[in-house]
């Protein structure tokens, strides 16, 4: 499992499995983002098998799949929300991490200065400064 740190309570991986749901109970996580859509992954990644899986390990799951065409305000409040509902540490996956990455980008743009979020995102191995332009303005609005 590749996990990689955002923020201090915020990290994103690819696809993880649904062995791997009492791993991240163990190493403090409350909240599971699924952002992949079950049209990308066979039945044992699809939201139903991996919630089976964060329920028995006792993990908050939430099914938030991502396209780049359905990145909507509304599905970036729905991951920011599941970020601001704990103290303890989220992790959010999809196919490569990205999509999980853009989404909570774009979800604090406006609240953290643009260099920030680029800066963390490259920390976790994510280039997201073809979205600088786009992170700026909403800043500028916030």
């Amino acid at each position: 499992m590749d996990i990689r740190q955002i923020t201090p309570r915020y990290y994103v991986a690819p696809q993880i499995e649904a062995s791997d749901m009492q791993f991240l109970a163990e190493a403090g996580f409350t909240h599971v983002i699924d952002n992949r859509p079950d049209s990308e992954v066979g039945p044992e990644h699809q939201s139903g098998a991996m919630q089976t899986a964060a329920d028995e390990a006792g993990l908050e799951f939430v099914i938030n799949p991502l396209t780049m065409e359905t990145m909507s305000k509304e599905r970036q409040i729905i991951q920011r929300e599941q970020l601001d509902s704990t103290a303890s540490k989220v992790l959010a996956y999809c196919r490569s991490g990205t999509r999980s990455t853009i989404c909570w980008a774009l979800a604090h743009a406006g609240d953290l200065p643009a260099e920030d979020i680029l800066e963390a995102a490259a920390q976790a191995g994510y280039d997201l400064s073809g979205l600088a332009p786009h992170l700026k303005t909403r800043g500028e609005e916030g």
